[in-house]
């Protein structure tokens, strides 16, 4: 088993894959089945060693044929094995029908109300093609798999989940491990996949390296690229100025939020823009914040013309306030990061520019779309997209699997856990990402990173305490630990 890839693919671009593999470069397809079965077996005997049972749950493709070789694999190694076949196994074709008449151990036709008795099951029922909602039999089977009490390990991917969307179709087989083949699909790390995948296993079945530069991937997973180290005669002046705008009345813990994790990132600079009623008090215990009572637009220009980088939006409001100071932040002509209250006013004034990075949480992408949110849940990718499309720069669609879309890169980042469904942790990541930019990474690369960094020091913090009762500011220590690795 290796690390996962860092590209990404649909399930049309792996099937491509396949096709390489197989009539370019001369691998059997019943070869790469064998590898594929062999990989799954594997990674039972490792995560359940003590497992002397196996119930096999094969459909009617390539996927049963995944299933077919598994089964015999573990008849060979001595465990009871029995297969549910919820199609006929005599309609298989090609490699999956080899796979079925090399199996020589017991074969279940599957039936409404079946019950099942093993320490592991193994789910190939359906493969990464799946395009509607699963039902019938296979709605029946798989719920069979959720209720019972064993082990449960996909074949490729969960039987009922979308490999290009991670949407659950339907219904979906939950597993503890998803082992899955040749081109890691982009839909295991988004959408509702977190819930149905659990662990994910990869194996590349010894495809040739050459093969994966034939298929172009625009989606990447993110991963850690390392701050450089800083001159040893630097100064504040160096690592640049931010300025939070927000804070309206009740709503000051956002842009305190937002202005420290800038400071704890490294910005060298952060002034925060905010209600006179409340700036007095808002650096009590962070006095590293410069902060500044704006009563009127025109207190504004000043902050404007000294910050580098300006985040607009945490506790901003929309009132009449908020729309003046709105407007004023971005006629500045300056670098970017626009959240919360300064994403529901950009509804209202739409502009498109190449300086900015959108940081919505589904609700805010279905309003800056016009659609319903749950149009864009069941497309992340394309909703991302769109955004980037219509409003420029780098788009950020918050979630678990949070996508990063710039004008030629889809990334996905998988860090971040439940404990982060709490108030501020949005705040918190638009003053990370705007502490990377002033300190002069890219707008994709201060996006990508701040996403990543931001749900690493989440994962860090309930690594400790627990994810209930995770806080935003529990994070601070933890950012600042990161940037230092």
């Amino acid at each position: 088993m290796q690390k996962l890839p860092i590209k990404l693919y649909r399930a049309a671009q792996v099937r491509e894959l396949d096709r390489i593999a197989i009539e370019e470069r001369g691998i059997p397809g019943f070869e790469l089945m064998s590898r594929a079965g062999a990989a799954v077996f594997e990674c039972v005997r490792n995560k359940w060693p003590d497992a002397q049972s196996v119930a096999v749950f094969c459909g009617s493709g390539n996927n049963a044929g995944d299933g077919y070789i598994i089964a015999a694999l573990a008849l060979k190694a001595g465990l009871k094995v029995c297969i549910y076949a919820v199609s006929d196994p005599e309609t298989l074709k090609g490699d999956a029908l080899a796979a079925y008449q090399n199996y020589k151990g017991a074969v279940v036709t599957f039936q409404v109300g079946q019950t099942i008795t093993a320490d592991v099951v193994v789910d190939a029922l359906l493969g990464t093609g799946l395009d509607r909602v699963v039902t019938g039999l296979y709605a029946h089977a798989i719920e069979v798999i959720n209720k019972c009490s064993a082990h449960v390990i996909a074949v490729d991917i969960p039987s009922g989940l979308n490999a290009d969307t991670g949407n659950v179709m339907g219904c979906a087989v939950k597993a503890e491990c998803t082992v899955t083949f040749i081109g890691l699909k982009q839909g295991l790390l988004t959408g509702q996949a977190a819930e149905y995948c659990d662990e994910i296993v990869y194996a590349d079945l010894a495809v040739p390296d050459d093969v994966f530069e034939e298929v172009l991937s625009t989606v990447t997973r993110v991963v850690n690229i390392p701050l450089p180290l800083r001159d040893r005669c630097s100064h504040k002046g160096n690592y640049g100025h931010v300025l939070i705008v927000g804070g309206d009345q009740g709503y000051s813990g956002a842009a305190r939020l937002a202005g420290e994790a800038a400071l704890r990132v490294g910005a060298g600079l952060v002034s925060v823009a905010t209600r006179a009623e409340h700036s007095g008090l808002m650096n009590l215990d962070r006095p590293e914040l410069m902060c500044h009572g704006i009563t009127h637009v025109g207190q504004l220009a000043v902050l404007l013309e000294k910050a580098g980088v300006i985040v607009v939006g945490p506790g901003l409001g929309q009132s009449d306030w908020a729309k003046e100071l709105f407007n004023a932040a971005l006629n500045a002509g300056k670098s970017m990061v626009v959240d919360a209250d300064g994403l529901n006013l950009l509804v209202n004034s739409p502009v498109t520019r190449l300086d900015w990075i959108l940081t919505p949480h589904p609700g805010e992408a279905g309003r800056l779309l016009n659609r319903p949110t749950a149009e864009v849940q069941q497309d992340r990718f394309a909703a991302v997209s769109a955004i980037q499309a219509q409003y420029g720069g780098v788009a950020i669609l918050k979630g678990a699997g949070t996508l990063i879309a710039s004008e030629d890169e889809l990334a996905v980042s998988v860090t971040g856990n439940p404990g982060m469904a709490s108030g501020g942790m949005g705040d918190v990541l638009s003053g990370v990402i705007a502490g990377l930019l002033a300190q002069g990474l890219s707008l994709k690369t201060a996006a990508q990173q701040g996403v990543y960094m931001h749900g690493l020091a989440a994962d860090l913090a309930a690594e400790k305490d627990g994810e209930r009762g995770l806080l935003a500011s529990d994070l601070m220590p933890y950012l600042r630990q990161l940037v230092n690795q």
